[in-house]
């Protein structure tokens, strides 16, 4: 008798993590509301307790990360700002003197005081200074240096090095661009051949690799998309097939994984379902429909609110939305008339975005504040910013633009667990790139 085949590692982990996701939904469906809505919340109070624990002290086993420690400013303090609360003036001040120590003569941040410049941790930086806000913050920043950097890291095949005789990637491309874009110092020197780079790493399946020949991968997706479209080239990419391969990265768990056949990461909240909003917008604004999507799950916007029970959303009630001509939230001071007009500021998402904060509230949240990459895995500062930054994105994605508020059937658990919107090209609060852009583009 032929010998039946053994499932492979692959497949026995995607097993494993659907039958602990799916588990955890059954838990919460067939709970009392009660249960539902405490497990619905964000809880922001020990959100804040373990940022602000991390921002003050870390604990010696985070000396691998020595190298990465602007990064952990901005993890925390974006965070923090995503929960819409900001840090006291000692802290401020604190951390952009640490952050002063970090900055090279010769321009660019290193990943702490006398380490080499590089890309990757002047990105950090760079986010952290803006998501402070303020001119002392601004000003701390040297901008003739940063571009004197950002010229040293440009490589004649258009792309960027990390680093001095570092590899060369989407990623570095990415970071450059944010960096140049928020600092007004955009060139042609910095985009030349830069659009060709990007267009060299979008591969079969339509996503886009971190270099020629690798690997479709949401982080260097993200990477790729955003800096086409900073530097006014996106419409050179296969928009159809990127579209196809971000949207059928969200799975049965209805959370994304970063690459096909992996399995899924909170973190890939915010770098898939970024792309996901940057795309249906862009499409939108150019008249076009997606062509390469088969993945809207959530119907239109006027069986939104059906779609919204059926995800158990313990604040919502008949009453909540018997009103169909107004949508509102008097503790949270929102208000929305349901005008024609407003209702032509909203539009369709290309995936299940109330899905998507179902996996991250009841799969990636951690009880004690923080946030993970997935059920049985422990908490982390990464895993928490970009599960928090995904979330934005998922509660404003019915948005058009980044001034056109959610309703609260869009948020999970209600506008108590609102989140502020971020910029989807560079991740930092819509308000602070806002103060950083009037300040720099007076700078220049």
């Amino acid at each position: 008798m032929e010998e039946l085949p053994s499932i492979t590692v692959s497949q026995r982990e995607q097993f494993l993590v659907e039958n602990d996701v799916f588990r955890m939904y059954s838990y919460f469906d067939t709970s009392d509301i009660a249960t539902q809505k405490f497990m619905a919340e964000i809880q922001r109070d020990k959100q804040l307790d373990y940022l602000m624990s991390g921002l003050r002290l870390l604990g010696p086993s985070f000396s691998s990360l020595d190298a990465n420690r602007p990064w952990l400013c901005y993890w925390i303090l974006h965070s923090i700002a995503l929960l819409g609360e900001t840090v006291d003036d000692e802290l401020e001040n604190n951390t952009i003197d640490f952050l002063g120590r970090c900055q090279g003569s010769d321009g660019g941040y290193g990943g702490g005081p006398g380490q080499l410049p590089h890309l990757a941790t002047s990105y950090a930086a760079v986010n952290t200074l803006v998501t402070l806000g303020g001119d002392t913050a601004f000003s701390s920043i040297n901008r003739e240096q940063m571009a004197c950097f950002l010229r040293r890291m440009k490589d004649t095949n258009g792309g960027f090095r990390m680093h001095n005789m570092g590899e060369i990637d989407v990623r570095a491309c990415y970071t450059a661009i944010s960096i140049a874009s928020i600092l007004n110092i955009v060139d042609d020197e910095l985009t030349r051949g830069l659009g060709d780079y990007i267009l060299s790493c979008q591969t079969y399946e339509g996503g886009i690799g971190g270099e020629p020949g690798s690997e479709a991968h949401g982080g260097y997706t993200y990477c790729g998309l955003a800096t086409m479209i900073l530097i006014n080239e996106v419409d050179r990419l296969n928009l159809d097939s990127l579209m196809n391969w971000v949207v059928h990265r969200q799975g049965v768990e209805m959370g994304f994984q970063g690459r096909t056949n992996k399995l899924v990461d909170g973190c890939y909240t915010f770098w898939q379902a970024a792309p996901c909003v940057l795309l249906q917008r862009f499409f939108s604004s150019q008249d076009l429909v997606p062509h390469g999507s088969s993945h809207m799950s959530q119907g239109t916007d006027v069986n939104h609110e059906e779609h919204a029970h059926d995800e158990h959303d313990p604040d919502d009630s008949d009453e909540d939305d018997s009103d169909e001509d107004s949508d509102e939230d008097s503790g949270n001071g929102h208000q929305v008339d349901h005008t024609s007009t407003y209702i032509n500021r909203r539009i369709q998402p290309v995936f299940d975005s109330l899905g998507l904060q179902r996996y991250v509230l009841l799969c990636s949240k951690v009880d004690d504040g923080g946030f993970r990459d997935k059920l049985r895995k422990p908490r982390d500062f990464y895993h928490t910013c970009y599960c928090l930054s995904g979330l934005s994105v998922a509660q404003h994605a019915w948005s058009k633009d980044e001034d056109t508020p959610p309703l609260t059937r869009d948020i999970l658990g209600g506008y108590a667990n609102h989140l502020e919107p971020v910029h989807l090209l560079h991740n930092v609060v819509m308000d602070q790139y806002n103060e950083a852009i009037e300040f720099f583009h007076r700078a220049a």
